[in-house]
């Protein structure tokens, strides 16, 4: 497509909180010649946020296995049979003590992540201490605990809780082809109970779920057009996990990754974007297009969930080849 071809009626900074994206605006942003898309980007970036400083969380799986979600890409469900074996919860020791060397390792946010559908009142509880220990550390809380029902996100709030994600993972025309057990909807009810309890949202999806570019562009304007946006968008590039039915998805390009997290910054110019899944299959000049293009939070550590990810002296190491500082 000839760049002299493409008109916008936005201008290049970002819209009026007010205004919805559309499905066409964000689809013209993705056919952007690349270097353009690029460097647009990085524009929007600079207006909202210090480029050279980047938010570190940790994610540790609290508890793992036995999902009885049927997510298309996920090892830890109970429909699928794969390498990842049920574990009981992490006690409140093991937590805090995960969390006292996330911080030491440079990590501003600790994220728990639990394998269920939605934690029952009982499970809850035993969580409730974890973040209250977790807080007193001085680090940012972050949970990932499926749906949830009323009242529960009032008592993570009060018990000192950050952030909440809850990812919408794909277009909502993709989403029946990735998850059976429960519906798109189901997700924007446990956004709208984390939003009615003060809570801040992470929220974002994954792309290379043999999705089009429409379909990635329809994700994007679902997380833009949240009221507010999201506060952190994680982005995630499939890990393909033997037994999972995506274990055998399409590549995708790095181009259209790189794309993705440009796109994510133009339309959600304050929220923190996050590379997160995916990364270690990444090479360094990939993830410094990702940081050029807005880029600016990741998974610090060298586990998420089940999945593997850098070493902390890894990405100590490309921050530094890139003069990245943490947040």
């Amino acid at each position: 497509m000839n760049q002299a071809t493409i008109q916008f009626t936005r201008p290049a900074t970002p819209h009026a909180e007010t205004t919805l994206w559309s499905q066409a605006e964000i689809e013209a942003l993705y056919d952007l010649p690349f270097m353009e898309l690029v460097f647009r980007a990085a524009e929007v970036h600079r207006q909202h946020f210090d480029p050279s400083r980047v938010q570190l969380s940790t994610l540790v799986s609290i508890k793992t296995g036995g999902c009885p979600e049927d997510c298309g890409y996920c090892p830890q469900s109970v429909h699928h049979d794969t390498p990842v074996e049920n574990q009981p919860m992490m006690t409140v020791d093991e937590v805090v003590e995960a969390a006292r060397n996330a911080k030491a390792n440079g990590a501003g946010r600790f994220c728990m992540g639990a394998a269920w559908r939605g934690p029952k009142d009982a499970d809850l509880e035993k969580t409730l201490d974890m973040v209250q220990q977790v807080k007193a550390l001085g680090l940012q809380t972050c949970a990932t605990f499926g749906l949830l029902k009323d009242g529960q996100a009032e008592k993570l709030k009060d018990a000192g809780l950050d952030f909440y994600n809850h990812n919408l993972d794909t277009a909502p025309d993709k989403y029946a082809d990735i998850i059976q057990t429960r519906e798109y909807e189901d997700r924007l009810d446990t956004l709208g109970k984390v939003r009615g309890a003060g809570l801040s949202v992470c929220c974002g999806g994954i792309v290379g779920l043999n999705e089009t570019r429409e379909q990635r562009a329809g994700l994007i304007l679902q997380l833009a057009n949240l009221e507010p946006q999201p506060e952190s968008v994680p982005v995630n590039n499939l890990v393909k996990v033997s037994g999972t039915p995506l274990d055998d998805a399409d590549a995708l390009d790095w181009t259209e990754f790189v794309r993705t997290i440009a796109v994510a910054r133009l339309t959600m110019p304050k929220s923190y974007v996050r590379l997160s899944a995916g990364r270690r299959e990444m090479l360094e000049a990939m993830q410094a297009l990702c940081f050029l293009a807005g880029a600016n939070s990741i998974f610090y550590g060298d586990k998420l969930l089940t999945t593997g990810n850098p070493d902390v002296d890894a990405d100590r190491a490309l921050m530094d080849k890139l003069g990245l500082q943490p947040l």
